[in-house]
């Protein structure tokens, strides 16, 4: 983890009792609190609390995949979400990147049936989260 960490992010901390400006200026509320930012500081993605391995590596790549679609960088969004959604299935952000993974492979090219496929995946592997209810609209 350590690895995809160091390629993949340049991390800093900040103590809240040492950097509380740091905190106000992003709103942090408790600790810890891990944001990944774009080249201009804009948070894209925030992970609050303490996460089991998997699910911390699941969020970063989660966060990974925010990243690029804000940069419409589809094709690269939609490899992240696929990561977790397949790779990280148990992953308790795998509904969010299984949704996220359809919505970017559209953007890519236009298909809707990538949509209709993300409702069936998420319907059949996750029936009961708020990203199956939110993918319902492609039921088609």
């Amino acid at each position: 983890m350590k690895e995809f960490i160091t390629d993949n992010f340049i991390p800093a901390r900040f103590h809240i009792k040492e950097n509380a400006a740091q905190f106000d200026r992003f709103g942090a509320q408790w600790t810890p609190t891990i944001l990944i930012l774009d080249e201009s500081g804009v948070e894209r993605h925030r992970i609050e609390g303490f996460l089991p391995a998997d699910d911390f590596l699941a969020q970063l790549e989660l966060g990974l995949a925010k990243l690029a679609f804000q940069h419409n960088d589809y094709k690269q969004a939609e490899h992240w979400f696929h990561e977790v959604c397949e790779g990280l299935g148990g992953a308790t952000a795998a509904p969010e990147a299984c949704y996220w993974e359809g919505v970017s492979a559209y953007k890519a090219d236009n298909q809707a049936e990538h949509l209709h496929e993300t409702y069936r995946k998420l319907s059949q592997r996750y029936p009961d989260s708020e990203w199956a209810k939110k993918a319902s609209v492609w039921a088609g």
